[in-house]
């Protein structure tokens, strides 16, 4: 089976977390970069995407493909689509959308791939089977999350995606299109909900989003083939078990994720009383709210560069944690503030590795400072000591290229135009 992921905003920190969640060592020559939207893995195992898109930040949609067909054959493509659609199944009148993914053009206008008269021949069709229908339709030429769920287009109707890229053409010497079929969407009013419903919330301080924490926590626990030795135990039966700990906990959004997540064992510590208070207050509601718990959870009002005088040594599975990021506000002297935070995470660091199992795993978030310039930002990093630690890559090398590229110390950076202070996300093995 083939199945086809819509990335989000970033498509590099998405594609790194399917890596670690799906693909196996020997696998990795079955999945492609179609382009900077779409991923596609071959299985032989079906997934449950209306499971797993819960579980995974980083991706849009996830969808099975149909079949491959040229672009030129338009009269194929409606028919395989008309094949496709499961009319039978919805009870009153059948919605569909059809999403464009590509630049391919059609050989005989020459003009980009028209979806238009394609949606106007399947309702046609539809109608002339007596089928009550309607097209849902978009400005863009692929339908948003919140299109495909508003409409419920993967439980009472269907969104077809048409799917191309220079990668197909080249391989087979001419326009091909793919075709799927969504059969799940990123949960975006449960994310908005965790987001912004939570009692405590500092916006001063910096929030990472649920979405975040989510990829974070694959990328620490979940199956990580590219580097050897393979993963602790069996992550998906032994969640209960597992040990994470956030030392700069905030308000708590990498816990409560990970305790959705099933992940049971949790720690959590901050030299901030306030961010203790917060995130005992947003575990309480997220436990309220959505009927979650876990099976033991411990909060201290302590520094990170002290961890090992109350947390027992080589016992931590994963430490996940956005910690002090610097002020975000303000005149800001950069040489300084690198400074201070190079020592703090240097000397946490050396922490981390007291209480850390061996091969056991670190992601964090550091800074990157954006300098002023007329075309991309200059990003400003920084360098702490990783005595004890290593820079895991977190993409297989067949898979990296001009849209999917990681930093020169196999980091990853998340951000946008505008902001002074960007994400790096890093992926670090004892």
């Amino acid at each position: 089976m083939k199945y086809f992921f819509a990335l989000g905003n970033n498509p590099t920190l998405s594609i790194a977390e399917l890596c670690s969640v799906l693909l196996k060592k020997t696998s990795a020559q079955n999945a492609k970069i179609l382009n900077k939207n779409i991923f596609i893995i071959e299985t032989d195992k079906a997934l449950n995407a209306a499971e797993l898109i819960k579980k995974i930040g980083g991706t849009i949609k996830i969808g099975i493909m149909n079949n491959e067909l040229g672009i030129r054959n338009y009269e194929e493509i409606k028919e395989e689509i008309i094949q496709s659609l499961n009319v039978g199944a919805v009870k009153g009148k059948f919605k569909f959308g059809i999403s464009y993914y590509g630049k391919v053009h059609s050989g005989k206008t020459g003009g980009k791939f028209n979806i238009k008269p394609l949606a106007m021949e399947i309702k046609k069709y539809l109608r002339e089977q007596n089928v009550s229908c309607r097209w849902v339709t978009s400005r863009e030429p692929t339908l948003s999350s919140v299109v495909v769920e508003q409409n419920k287009l993967t439980s009472k109707g269907a969104e077809i995606v048409l799917i191309s890229s220079p990668l197909l053409t080249k391989e087979r010497g001419g326009g091909e299109v793919l075709i799927g079929q969504t059969l799940a969407v990123q949960p975006f009013k449960e994310l908005s909900f965790r987001d912004y419903g939570r009692p405590a919330r500092d916006d001063q301080s910096g929030m990472l989003p649920p979405k975040l924490a989510q990829i974070m926590i694959n990328l620490a626990l979940s199956p990580s083939p590219w580097q050897e030795p393979v993963p602790v135990m069996n992550r998906e039966d032994g969640r209960g078990e597992i040990i994470i700990l956030d030392p700069f906990c905030g308000s708590g959004t990498i816990l409560t994720e990970a305790m959705l997540m099933g992940y049971g064992n949790l720690i959590g510590s901050d030299n901030s009383k306030k961010a203790i208070e917060d995130t005992q207050k947003n575990i309480e509601w997220m436990k309220q709210k959505l009927e979650v718990r876990s099976k033991k959870l411990e909060l201290f009002h302590r520094s990170a560069v002290e961890l090992s005088k109350f947390i027992k040594l080589n016992s931590v599975d994963a430490i996940i944690t956005e910690p002090y990021l610097g002020p975000q506000r303000g005149k800001i002297n950069i040489n300084n503030v690198i400074n201070d935070l190079e020592d703090l995470y240097s000397r946490s660091l050396a922490e981390f590795k007291k209480i850390l199992k061996p091969n056991g795993r670190v992601v964090m978030v550091w800074p990157a400072y954006a300098k002023a310039s007329a075309g991309k930002p200059i990003l400003q990093f920084i360098n702490p000591c990783l005595k004890g630690f290593e820079i895991v890559n977190p993409i297989p090398e067949n898979l990296l290229n001009d849209i999917i590229k990681l930093t020169d110390r196999n980091t990853i950076i998340y951000g946008r135009e505008g902001q002074k202070v960007w994400r790096e996300i890093v992926v670090l093995e004892k």
